[in-house]
């Protein structure tokens, strides 16, 4: 049920030019920022804050709230003025509008606690993350029941319905029929540089219609419409539901003798001082003191109290069913509370899993993801149209996929869109309680990059599966061939988060039985996204010194580990993925030097490890020689200033792998030679 807290049309116009003042104010005060949009939205997000969001005033995080997904994340003043409306942030800290150490960042960072479900800014994946998030509640609702429904709302803009990813968003939400997806388009004409009738003159409202969604258009300034217009998008049952707004960018800036400045394009981007505008004259035009612009006008505060009393009413209520719920079905609810607290990980005997030998590393990686298809239920697995080549089929054969008649199934088709793809994860680990897994060839990673880097930043335990990870892809040619990728992959992997820990946990695996470690350490990895590259072709098992190769592979807990070992070590061979193999068979040639082999599948997690073990894997004085499928920078500083790296400086080719190998110098024999070479040198 919506609010039926009565608003006074002359206080809800208040509040939303409360709203105006402080996102202007906060703009003004840090001398940059963009106050157009945040003005030209204060009316829709004041309505939907006061009227339709659910919440619990004190208890932020209850799995069953309302999410609110920003995608313009430059209209943070905006997100911001209204949580501070609902007590959120306080004015002084809207005046740190920008500053180090501030909450109030130029574009919102994910901070739960205080309102901020989304770290955005990048435009477009804002509102593809509420796509995931709105999934994640589907599936939930499915194994649950619709007691745990929820609305994941969006807020986009001009730009953000421009980005590409927009498509890829709009086909899959409307596909499935998320009615619980509620967005509004932030229809103001205006962009940075220009207008956007000189960009695009595409019929928005066909555009959605035609992927099913619902399509209502509004003066997005109206309150009275903004109302109706969410009334009827809660009434929908099968559609998402867009509401385009026409609004006003700068909504109530005036210059120095009142004229007015809205809708221009200089207020977008700049204080409205820069823009040619008056903010003196701008805050009185709104109803505010120029001279103590960061305040909270009586009856707007005393509005947003009684918001706060009513939603913790609401929530009461709804804790009350989930209680009896609880009650009737204590396992359902003791697994309920095993999805949000990811202890579903723990039901995974992995040393049970069987592998087959000397098979590809994808191959391996299916093996395990029909393991977690029985036991992991929370988890959702995706592949952009790859899913019999990225192996992702093994969780496929055991579940089923997810559609608008069957939201309990746990593998999502998401078609050939791999940034999109990516960014659903984000959202299904934003909204909780559900495992995102997601899978293509590595060398489209390149189309996921702005997603896994806000999986970094926001700390986001999704899981990506990369497969086909070297020239070795043969035939397809260099197009497909990853070659720079892996070297990309570790700078993201050395890069530190906030917490000072490595944004990214990337693993390599050897062998199979690697793999199934591998996997190990990425599902239990619930602080950071975790990467699995995986090899195309068939690897030999790695040897075994000591015990069963099973127990050897354990050593990729620490990021790089011995595979053979000798006393006193002529050279030093190291490596990671299907290298290491061709590392082992030259060194079996190599009959008159004794070598130590190593395998790497992650060098920040083994830099991670104490200098006593690094010195041990990796002992000082001692020839080392790398060899590395992509680019020699991959292995460099771990064969240091005297050590060598074998590996690519060029695109790869279209032939045959095994011709390939050949070609590029990725046999035993080549490896034998080099190690010859580089020691008589």
């Amino acid at each position: 049920m919506e609010n039926n807290i009565l608003q006074d049309i002359n206080v809800s116009e208040l509040a939303a030019n409360n709203i105006r003042i402080l996102s202007a104010a906060m703009v003004e005060q840090a001398k940059s920022g963009h106050p157009g949009g945040a003005m030209g939205g204060a009316d829709f997000i004041h309505v939907l804050y006061s009227e339709f969001l659910k919440f619990d005033p004190k208890d932020p995080t209850w799995n069953n709230r309302d999410r609110f997904f920003l995608d313009p994340g430059h209209m943070s003043p905006m997100l911001y003025s209204v949580l501070a409306l609902q007590g959120k942030y306080t004015l002084e800290e809207l005046k740190n509008f920008r500053q180090w150490g501030s909450p109030t960042p130029g574009h919102p960072e994910v901070d739960v606690e205080r309102g901020v479900e989304n770290t955005s800014g990048p435009l477009g994946q804002g509102h593809a993350m509420a796509v995931g998030a709105a999934i994640a509640e589907r599936f939930l609702a499915a194994k649950f029941g619709e007691w745990t429904a929820h609305k994941t709302y969006a807020y986009i803009s001009d730009g953000g319905i421009q980005e590409e990813i927009s498509q890829g968003a709009g086909r899959i939400a409307g596909f499935l029929g998320l009615s619980n997806l509620i967005m509004f388009y932030d229809a103001n004409q205006i962009q940075l540089s220009t207008t956007v009738e000189e960009v695009t003159s595409e019929d928005t409202k066909a555009k959605y219609e035609s992927w099913g969604w619902s399509v209502i258009e509004i003066d997005g300034n109206d309150h009275a419409q903004i109302r109706q217009a969410l009334y009827d998008a809660h009434a929908e049952e099968s559609k998402p539901t867009l509401i385009i707004g026409n609004t006003v960018m700068g909504k109530g800036a005036v210059g120095a003798e009142g004229e007015s400045y809205e809708a221009k394009t200089s207020t977008h981007g700049q204080p409205l001082t820069n823009a040619g505008a008056s903010f003196a004259k701008t805050v009185e035009n709104l109803g505010g003191d120029p001279e103590n612009p960061f305040r909270i006008f009586p009856e707007v505060a005393e509005l947003y109290a009684e918001v706060n009393t009513y939603n913790q009413t609401y929530v009461q209520s709804r804790k009350a069913t989930e209680t009896s719920w609880a009650e009737e079905h204590p396992d359902l609810a003791l697994k309920l509370d095993d999805f949000f607290k990811m202890n579903t990980i723990e039901n995974v005997d992995f040393a049970s899993i069987v592998q087959k030998e000397n098979v590809a590393t994808r191959a391996a990686s299916s093996a395990v993801l029909a393991t977690f298809a029985e036991k992991v239920e929370n988890m959702i697995v995706s592949s952009a149209d790859l899913s019999n080549s990225d192996k992702t089929d093994g969780f496929l054969k055991k579940t089923t996929t997810i559609t608008k008649d069957n939201y309990g199934g746990a593998f999502l088709q998401a078609g050939v869109s791999e940034l999109t793809m990516a960014c659903l994860a984000n959202g299904m680990a934003l909204h909780g309680g559900v495992i995102p897994v997601v899978g293509t060839f590595f060398v489209f990673s390149d189309y996921m990059k702005p997603a896994y880097r806000l999986s970094a930043l926001m700390e986001l335990p999704v899981k990506y599966v990369w497969t086909h990870d070297a020239f070795r892809v043969g035939e397809d040619g260099p197009t497909h061939q990853p070659i720079e990728h892996e070297a990309q992959i570790r700078l993201m992997e050395r890069l530190q988060n906030h917490h000072g820990e490595n944004s990214m946990l990337a693993l390599r695996p050897s062998d199979a039985e690697e793999t199934t470690v591998a996997w190990e350490m990425a599902l239990k990895n619930t602080a950071t996204p975790s990467a699995l590259i995986l090899s195309r072709q068939n690897i030999k098992n790695l040897p075994v010194v000591e015990g069963t190769r099973c127990e050897a592979a354990q050593g990729a807990r620490k990021g790089a580990y011995v595979v053979t070992d000798v006393e006193n070590p002529d050279i030093l061979l190291l490596g990671s993925g299907s290298e290491v193999a061709t590392l082992v068979a030259g060194a079996e040639l190599l009959t008159e030097y004794k070598v130590k082999i190593v395998a790497v599948p992650s060098e920040g997690l083994f830099r991670k490890q104490d200098k006593a073990y690094q010195a041990e894997v990796l002992p000082a004085g001692v020839p080392k020689l790398g060899l590395t499928a992509g680019l020699p920078v991959t292995l460099l500083e771990l064969v240091g200033e005297n050590g060598k790296v074998c590996g690519l400086d060029h695109f790869g080719y279209s032939a045959p792998a095994g011709v390939l190998d050949e070609k590029f110098g990725f046999t035993a024999a080549h490896v034998a030679n080099e190690v010859r070479t580089f020691l008589s040198e």
